[in-house]
């Protein structure tokens, strides 16, 4: 009862006239920098941090959150209408969100996702609010093994985003895999497979250039291939009967994905330095995996739509929970909030529950508050949203090349990256060419930084001996499913073709 009513008063903080103003702001502007490709919640929170010290210090960081939970909505927005990710949470979304724009059901997959992320966010703010202390102790006991751990299970689920082709599959999560290797070296500090000497290369391949040449680019030639430019776009009319049509069928077709979503996505977005990103993939793959209709994945699956978004909305306050309580941000962009409490003289740590107990609340109060607003702003859009497939092919190809040209030089303002988006755009239409799933190897570079460096340091701790993976309580149960999961469909691949041979 005692925390029921310190989610009242947290409420009720929210709601003040300049709170609920800063949330309904807050959720707008993010809602449209996550749609745009390139920026993102981490670039958004970091340009508008400034504008903060206009208002009292728990106002500001309720601001700051806002925003956060727009971008999170928002990175849908791009994946569905135009294929190209908003933020590398939005990534799972493109799989199957495009696909439903292409057969004139945008407003599915928008519908879809606005719900899921509403539930996500619910979920994950219930959680937090209750088990926040316990949860915290949980998220410390995760060392190098235990993250890697989680890595090879995100690993694993990879298999199966690829079909029955196994070794295409292996051979697109080597390919990214190399290419998150590029730069320097996180432990010895030496650079690698810096081609030619080119100095871009030292920076790294960022995730956000990869994306938006697969699926911006890459999407757009082959378009045009298959259909020799001749590309009927959908027009879609927009009702208030239709509208409660699609909400009805995303509740009936995705509710299994948003409940994957929300549960996997918040525990993973506990984990320091895991993030919405991986949660929103380990979801999706979660999601094919148990699903009765594994086929109707990448085709365009509500399901498919929701595990992601009800995941990266999850994850997103599931990071606030390491920060608040640990003082240890959970994702980049709550790196950039954690700065932003330090300079307004807030100490994150166990005792802010204590010292700082009004505040605390007043967030996750503003947690649920920023939830609804998010999702009935983002309903409200939708109309507006799908009129935007109305515009014929001749007009979308340019303009998704030229957003892709411009969301890559925002991120990094790099000429160099907007090369490498150009020749990722045209490397992923060959793949698709010859029957290789992109999918895994986009995964693989955004997993690949955060599986090498804890692969490492756990070989460190143990000498060099692999059974730390097996005699560490948490990691041992991980590794173990992992294996398992990552062997399966090689013994269903022989056991087909036994049958094969015996039949």
């Amino acid at each position: 009862m005692e925390v029921f009513s310190l989610i009242v008063d947290g409420v009720a903080t929210a709601v003040q006239p300049i709170n609920l103003m800063l949330i309904v702001v807050g959720v707008a502007v993010g809602l449209f920098i996550g749609a745009m490709p390139g920026l993102g919640s981490v670039n958004g929170v970091a340009i508008l941090l400034p504008v903060t010290f206009l208002v009292p210090p728990a106002s500001a960081i309720i601001f700051l959150a806002a925003i956060y939970y727009g971008a999170m909505y928002g990175g849908a927005i791009s994946s569905v209408t135009l294929g190209i990710p908003g933020a590398s949470t939005a990534v799972a979304t493109t799989f199957d969100g495009r696909p439903l724009a292409l057969q004139g059901r945008a407003s599915l997959a928008l519908v879809t996702a606005a719900l899921a992320s509403f539930v996500g966010g619910t979920v994950a703010t219930v959680f937090f609010s209750l088990f926040a202390p316990l949860l915290a102790d949980v998220a410390l006991s995760f060392g190098p093994p235990e993250i890697f751990a989680l890595m090879l299970l995100a690993f694993a689920t990879f298999v199966g985003l690829g079909g029955d082709d196994i070794p295409k599959t292996i051979f697109s999560i080597c390919f990214g895999l190399v290419l998150a290797t590029v730069g320097f070296d996180t432990i010895s500090g030496e650079p690698r497979l810096v081609l030619f000497d080119i100095q871009g290369f030292l920076r790294g391949i960022g995730f956000i250039v990869l994306a938006i040449g697969v699926y911006g680019i890459g999407e757009m030639l082959w378009t045009i291939e298959q259909t020799r430019g001749d590309v009927t776009t959908t027009n879609p009319k927009m009702t208030a009967k239709g509208l409660l049509s699609d909400t009805k069928e995303s509740v009936r077709r995705g509710w299994k994905g948003t409940w994957i979503g929300s549960v996997l996505g918040f525990f993973v977005g506990v984990l320091p330095a895991a993030g919405a990103t991986p949660g929103s993939l380990m979801a999706y793959g979660v999601a094919k995996m148990t699903s009765r209709k594994p086929e109707e994945y990448g085709t365009g699956s509500p399901d498919g739509v929701a595990a992601p978004e009800a995941a990266n909305n999850s994850a997103s306050t599931g990071s606030m929970l390491p920060m608040l309580t640990l003082g240890i941000p959970g994702s980049p962009t709550t790196a950039i909030l954690l700065g932003g409490m330090v300079m307004w003289g807030l100490t994150p740590g166990p005792r802010l529950f204590v010292d700082e107990s009004e505040f605390v609340w007043g967030l996750i109060g503003s947690f649920y508050i920023s939830n609804l607003v998010a999702v009935l702003i983002n309903l409200a859009f939708i109309p507006l949203f799908v009129w935007m497939l109305r515009m014929p092919f001749t007009i979308l190809a340019p303009l998704i090349f030229v957003l892709s040209i411009i969301g890559g030089f925002a991120a990094t303002r790099s000429m160099h990256d907007i090369w490498l988006i150009v020749i990722f755009g045209i490397s992923a239409f060959f793949m698709r060419k010859f029957d290789y799933p992109l999918a895994p190897a986009v995964l693989a570079i955004v997993l690949g930084p955060i599986a090498e460096p804890t692969l490492r340091q756990s070989l460190l701790l143990s000498s060099g001996d692999p059974m730390i993976f097996f005699t560490r309580p948490i990691a041992a149960p991980i590794t173990v499913i992992a294996l398992i999961l990552i062997l399966w469909p090689a013994v269903k691949l022989v056991r087909r073709k036994r049958q094969v041979v015996n039949g």
